[in-house]
């Protein structure tokens, strides 16, 4: 299969290429800037290029001369608050840029998998299955839904998986993440505050990946929510943390999500009910603290 990546240079693109590194899928890893990514994981059936989503001719261009079979969209702006700040550029990556490859697509009758976020919805009664209202309540979340609405009404074939909450080991794009911040944190001795009145289902990054793996593999349509199973809030996740890596609790102060200065509004209880993903493409995910042995093994 001939796969055209967005976002090869962030944390769940960089995983993907790793993954597809000597496989038999021939891969056009693309991203705004130059590329981030270790060397050693280009091999014959892996190559990188520039991508400026937010410019239709390049997009066209690129597309028309690798003429891919299907394409993942992983590229966005995620960063809430920037979202907040810039909303013209946020649209014109996240909404605009997404019309382009949609466009693209359908010229070479290519399928579009999109990676998108549980930021859709409006945090009042998750978790949620893919079949419920989404009703964002930060600008991030608005241009993720437009996107959507667009690929829904394409007459493409297509995918979006909706994830929550991303951990893990990211080695290759030197970006850090909730995990790693609650271990430097605590092993420095830093105090930290943490939410706690917000609920997730975090999400192993392996497991995202594999999930988009599935429904690359299975040919699979329609909206897929792939995340962890365990209910948790951030405090939680701190504190399991900690505890799995004998690391000082007392350190760890719960608080509300009111007590810090955010441009945008996050969403209380999201997360997700996986059945779907779990049925239709055998997806299953990492227990907490398994994953918590595989990083820290």
């Amino acid at each position: 299969m001939k796969i055209l990546l967005t976002g090869a240079n962030g944390m769940v693109g960089s995983w993907l290429v790793s993954q597809w590194a000597g496989s038999h899928h021939v891969i056009l890893a693309t991203g705004k800037d130059a590329c981030r990514l270790d060397q050693t994981l280009f091999t014959p059936n892996i190559r990188y290029s520039s991508l400026n989503i937010q410019n239709k001719d390049e997009v066209n261009k690129l597309v028309e001369s690798f003429y891919p079979d299907a394409i993942l969209h992983a590229a966005a702006i995620t960063q809430v608050d920037d979202c907040e700040t810039n909303k013209s550029l946020s649209y014109s990556v996240n909404v605009d840029g997404t019309r382009h490859l949609i466009d693209a697509a359908a010229e070479v009758s290519s399928r579009l998998i999109y990676l998108s976020t549980d930021f859709v919805f409006s945090g009042s009664g998750g978790p949620y299955k893919e079949t419920d209202p989404t009703a964002p309540v930060n600008y991030y979340g608005k241009t993720k839904e437009l996107a959507e609405q667009f690929i829904m009404e394409s007459g493409l074939h297509w995918a979006i998986i909706r994830t929550v909450l991303l951990y893990g080991n990211t080695p290759l794009t030197k970006r850090n993440n909730f995990i790693y911040w609650v271990k430097d944190s605590l092993t420095k001795g830093n105090p930290i505050r943490v939410v706690n009145d917000q609920i997730r289902t975090p999400t192993y990054i392996p497991d995202l990946v594999n999930g988009i793996h599935l429904v690359l593999d299975k040919g699979a349509q329609g909206i897929f929510h792939i995340s962890g199973e365990e209910i948790m809030t951030p405090y939680d996740i701190a504190v399991s943390t900690a505890n799995f890596l004998g690391l000082p609790t007392d350190l760890i102060t719960p608080v509300d999500a009111s007590s810090f200065s955010q441009l945008g509004q996050r969403p209380l209880k999201t997360g997700f009910v996986i059945d779907k993903a779990k049925k239709d493409l055998n997806f299953l995910p990492t227990p907490f603290e398994t994953s918590l042995a595989k990083l820290f093994q």
